[in-house]
Formats: C-alpha cells, sequence, structure tokens
C-alpha cells in the first residue's frame, strides 16, 4: 500500500538499502533493518504514510544521514524508514527579518556556506556539519563547539512545520522572534527525537556574519591544566566563540590519521569572533591566562588555511577515535564549567579502576565533554566493563551537577538511564505525553524511555 504514496524510485525493499538504514553511528545501540524504506519529497507523501501507519499499526521512523550517535533513527521494530534527505531545498532567506525557512534534508554545513554568501549566520556546528541534516539537527537537539557563545540548534528554531503521529499537519511558532501564543510546541518537538512527529518545514533564526575571527592553539602537559585553564577564562568573564578540549589520546588518534603536526599534548582550541578589535584583544587576554596556568606552545592561526587545518583535525576527532578499537561508545556528558576539571580527574580514576581505556574531547566552554570508551564487543569480559564504566560515568556526571546528554540525545543508547536524571515523575509525565500524541505507538517506538505499555 506504501507503493501507492511513493514513486518506484523512491521506495524499496532491496536488502541492501534495508541494510544500509538498520544502524547509526552508535556503538551501544542495536541495528534492525526496516521492513521497507521510502524516500518522501513533499508533506502530503509523510502524511498519507502515517495515516496508513496508524491504520494497519505498523512503525515508522523518520531518518536524515543517520550520524547520530544514540540509535535514535534505528527502526528497532522494523516497518517504514522515511528518509528525508531528498527533501533537502532552502525555501527562502528573508534578509529583512534575518530568517530562512528550510526543508529537514538540508545539509548543515550546506545552509551555513549559503547563508554567509549572504553575509549572514548560522551558529550551530555540530561535528558532522559536513553530512548531518538540519532535520536531523532539530530532531536531537543538536550543538557544537560554538555553543558556548551562541547556543544550540533550539536556540535558533523559530517555527516548525510538523505532520504528527496521526497524520494530521501543524504548524508551530511563528515568523517573529517574539512569540508566547500558548504552550511552546516547537521546543517540545525539538530535540523529541522523532517521536512526537515529523518535521517537514523549518524556520530558522539568523544572525549578521561576524566580522572576523581569531584561531589559537595551545598545549599542555597534562590535561587537567588544560582543564583549569578553562575554569579560568570564563571566570575572566571572556565568552569565546569556541573553546575545545582534546586529550593527549584524542590529539594521537587524530595525527595517527590526518598528520596534521598538532603537539603531543593535551590541546584547547580557542576562537573569538566579532568587531576585529574585539576578537583580538578577547584572544591576547585569553593568550595571557593560558600561559598563567602553565601553556607551552600558545599558536595563532595565521591564515584561513590555517584555521581550517585546525578545525578539521578537531572535527576529525570522533572519526579518528573510532580506529583506536573495534568498537567506541560516545558519551556526551555535560558538567557545570566549573566541574570540568573534576571530570577529567573522575575519568583518569575510573579508566585505571575499571581497566577500559577512555579518551576525551569536547565543547569545554559549555561544560559538554565526548567521553570516548573504547572497547570489543567481541570481547565479553570487556565489553560487560566497558558497559559498567559507563553506568559510572554517569553517576559521576550526576554528582557533579551535570547531564547525561548535551547534543547527542537518549535514543536507545541511553534510555536505562533517563530516569536517574529526570526522575520517576519525569517519566511519568514523558509518556503521558507520547501516548497523548502517538496513541497508537506508530512514531520511533522504543526511543528515549522504554514503552513496553504500548506493545
Amino acid at each position: 500500500m506504501l507503493r501507492k504514496i511513493y514513486p518506484p524510485e523512491s521506495i524499496s525493499d532491496q536488502p541492501e538499502d534495508l541494510i544500509a538504514h538498520a544502524y547509526d553511528a552508535a556503538a551501544a545501540a542495536p541495528e534492525r533493518p526496516p521492513d521497507i524504506v521510502a524516500f518522501p519529497t513533499n508533506t502530503g507523501q509523510i502524511s498519507d504514510t502515517l495515516k496508513l501507519a496508524n491504520q494497519f499499526r505498523f512503525p515508522v521512523t523518520a531518518r536524515g544521514a543517520g550520524t547520530g550517535a544514540v540509535g535514535a533513527s534505528v527502526p528497532i521494530r522494523g516497518g517504514a524508514a522515511l528518509i528525508l534527505t531528498r527533501m533537502n531545498r532552502v525555501l527562502q532567506i528573508d534578509q529583512q527579518n534575518l530568517t530562512a525557512l528550510v526543508e529537514p534534508g538540508l545539509v548543515t554545513g550546506k545552509f551555513q556556506t549559503q547563508v554567509e554568501r549572504l553575509g549572514l549566520f548560522y551558529p550551530p556546528d555540530p561535528a558532522s556539519l559536513n553530512v548531518s541534516t538540519l532535520g536531523g539537527n532539530v530532531a536531537m537537539g543538536s550543538g557544537g563547539p560554538r555553543g558556548v557563545k551562541y547556543g544550540v540548534t533550539r536556540d535558533y528554531v523559530l517555527g516548525l512545520e510538523v505532520v504528527l503521529p496521526d497524520g494530521s499537519i501543524i504548524t508551530t511558532g511563528a515568523q517573529t522572534v517574539k512569540s508566547v501564543v500558548g504552550y511552546d510546541l516547537t521546543r517540545l518537538m525539538v530535540g523529541s527525537e522523532g517521536t512526537l512527529g515529523i518535521v517537514t518545514k523549518i524556520r530558522l533564526r539568523l544572525l549578521p556574519k561576524p566580522e572576523a575571527m581569531r584561531t589559537l592553539l595551545a598545549s599542555f602537559a597534562q590535561v587537567a591544566q588544560a582543564a583549569l585553564a578553562v575554569t579560568a577564562i570564563i571566570q575572566a568573564r571572556i565568552i569565546p566563540c569556541a573553546l575545545e578540549l582534546m586529550d593527549k589520546g584524542s590529539v594521537a588518534a587524530v595525527e595517527s590519521l590526518l598528520k596534521s603536526g598538532l603537539p603531543e599534548a593535551a590541546l584547547l582550541l580557542i576562537e573569538t569572533d566579532g568587531p576585529a578589535e574585539q576578537a583580538q584583544r578577547e584572544m591576547e587576554a585569553i593568550e595571557r591566562i593560558l600561559r598563567e596556568h602553565g601553556a607551552g606552545e600558545v599558536h595563532s592561526a595565521a591564515t584561513g588555511a590555517e584555521r581550517d587545518r585546525l578545525w578539521k583535525a578537531r572535527r576529525s576527532m570522533s572519526q579518528a577515535t573510532a580506529r583506536m578499537a573495534a568498537n567506541k561508545i560516545n558519551e556526551d556528558v555535560t558538567v557545570p564549567r566549573s566541574r570540568i576539571p573534576d571530570l577529567i580527574t573522575g575519568l583518569e580514576d575510573l579508566s585505571a579502576r575499571t581497566g577500559v581505556r577512555i579518551i576525551s574531547f569536547g565543547h569545554a566552554g559549555d561544560g559538554n565533554m565526548h567521553v570516548n570508551i573504547l572497547t570489543d564487543k567481541r570481547d565479553a569480559i570487556h565489553w560487560a566493563k566497558a558497559q559498567e564504566a559507563v553506568g559510572e560515568l554517569f553517576n559521576l556526571t550526576l554528582r557533579l551537577g551535570g547531564s547525561l546528554s548535551g547534543e547527542h540525545g537518549i535514543g536507545l543508547a541511553k534510555a536505562k538511564y533517563i530516569e536517574s536524571e529526570i526522575g520517576a515523575k519525569g517519566i511519568e509525565i514523558t509518556r503521558a505525553l507520547k501516548k497523548l500524541f502517538d496513541p497508537n505507538n506508530i512514531l520511533n517506538p522504543g526511543k528515549i524511555i522504554p514503552d513496553e505499555e504500548f506493545s
């Protein structure tokens, strides 16, 4: 019956297509192929699909580029996978009101390049920006290095067109910067991982493109020193555009991949932006703080090409660390910025106690660290130790006043831990919202919270 909705070139049940959409980047999540995949090109096709799904009670999972790290786009119960990458147009760029209307399959980096040609700026910049889609970013509440100064995806979504699980279509938010009419359904949808609706249009807020950027790389003998320097920068009331921390293991991993010439040390990659004089003044103040806190080499990028080289190294770290073991569990815990040194110390202790290698890097400026636990699923004993390490990492994070996820979301991989953060009442409310929107549990079942009550 789905074949009546989609043309032959837009629907497939061939094994190679099913297998290609059975997984994402999450090592800790199971794999499961859908029973059929479809590539919608318009809102009507998605609406018709969900109406059919409710009639015949089959699950539907929406998917972008599949770069997620928690299994949120894995069709764990089979059914239909809707691949939104063909809905990839920029529908409008409103230069008077600094907004844009886009489709969910548009690649984030392509959108950024397009608006920057007009002197505009879309700040959210996940590491996968050259592959990941804006719809995926919205579904997962993605962030990125520039989150420390500019915020994350949810801070730029003004409104959405959404197909609800019963196939009905709603528009949330407004074209205006301010709107407080009714409950904020836009914010509810952002980060809901495709469990409450499928986003088909996104209205985004834009900013003027910064006049200048300054980029600096600083090395430290110990990662704990670098973490203390991060705290000192923030205490000095300086908010850089990006403030990234990389431990020695992550630097060694990316050097083995790219041969970028990075120092064999823990590193901070820092960027300021704004009016040229301000960006330079802030960077000079940061450099003084770094040297006061034991930085060895402090190097400023002299050219755009050099800046690109440094950022390529940083954005390749996830790929590089994945080469260090058969499997990698990539967690993205967040702690208050002042507790970054405690998190780093705790991770060193955790690795020593469990015998599991842990490599860390991430957005230290907003307390969001990517903790990579290296393991091998084929070794049952080591895999069990890695799982134990994940649980201990989350306990440490919560003790430090943090959160289990800063930008990756919950999906399948973290669902069993969510109650430790939001509590039993939070779980109850979340279940009630899901049942209100999706009483037949059609849309992306099994994600965020266990859903046995719907089975």
